[in-house]
């Protein structure tokens, strides 16, 4: 090959390759909608850009992971990283670096995925609160509701649990478990299964908050969710009834009325990795 097809033709091609390239994969539309720039983590992020990336408010980038992949996706604040990815952030670190190998320190707001032929999804405040998050599945089948926390707990977390940065304003809302380290907040020994374990103070305020998010380990019932052959956006700071926007069968889909948010808006590295991971993940027929 004397030279290299541009990045725009390169997607056309892809593109127009035919569906059987994308049976193997869900497409995965992580939108930021907050006012400020945020630092997604995702673990295993073999498939997401090595596991983080930096976000500013209004950008959105796509990747693909291949069916069997489960992991967590959660977004880090107040990051500061230099040429080489080493760096800390102010809420939900995961170790000193950019692209994460670990999941991040609490309090973080958790999207949580098991792909396979019915992908179980949900979003996790068990492990306390950092950002609002949200999941919502693109022309799929079976019980496919959006779920998670449009609401932002930091302005309602109780003093007790409230973590607060240098400026004393509320940066996270941590869980009664990590506070109080209790049995019965953190559903182990006796309380460990769901008869005993049930909810308490803290975990009712938090699904009040957010009824369709894990409140406590054993919030089962409202709080997760199964879909069969959708692809996912998962956003950030989305205010209710937001419009979303997924690539999915050859086609860009939105939900309700268009608010001029486009998933392909930026400069040409956000769709790199669409490309990258079709071609190591996809299989061919």
């Amino acid at each position: 090959m004397d030279h290299l097809l541009s990045p725009l033709l390169f997607l056309l091609l892809m593109l127009s390759s035919g569906p059987n390239m994308y049976e193997c994969a869900r497409v995965f539309t992580i939108i930021n909608y907050c006012k400020e720039t945020i630092w997604p983590g995702i673990t295993p992020g073999d498939n997401f850009n090595g596991g983080g990336f930096e976000l500013k408010s209004g950008q959105s980038i796509v990747f693909q992971a291949p069916v069997g992949w489960s992991g967590r996706i959660w977004g880090r604040t107040g990051c500061k990283f230099d040429k080489n990815g080493s760096g800390t952030c102010q809420t939900a670190d995961c170790g000193n670096t950019l692209k994460c190998k670990a999941s991040g320190k609490t309090p973080a707001s958790l999207a949580e995925f098991t792909l396979s032929a019915v992908d179980y999804y949900d979003v996790s405040l068990v492990d306390g609160f950092n950002l609002p998050i949200s999941i919502k599945p693109i022309n799929g089948q079976g019980n496919c509701g959006t779920c998670g926390c449009d609401s932002d707990l930091r302005e309602s977390c109780p003093s007790e649990l409230a973590v607060k940065g240098g400026n004393g304003k509320v940066v996270g809302c941590r869980s009664a478990c990590d506070v109080f380290n209790t049995d019965q907040y953190c559903c182990r020994g006796t309380y460990g299964n769901p008869v005993i374990c049930q909810p308490t103070f803290y975990s009712k305020k938090f699904k009040e908050a957010c009824p369709t998010a894990y409140s406590y380990a054993y919030d089962d019932p409202t709080s997760i969710f199964t879909c069969s052959g959708a692809d996912y956006v998962v956003s950030f700071c989305s205010p209710r009834n937001q419009t979303v926007c997924s690539y999915h069968d050859h086609k860009l889909v939105c939900s309700n009325k268009a608010n001029g948010l486009n998933p392909w808006m930026g400069s040409w590295w956000s769709a790199m990795p669409v490309l990258l991971f079709i071609a190591n993940f996809c299989i061919f027929f």
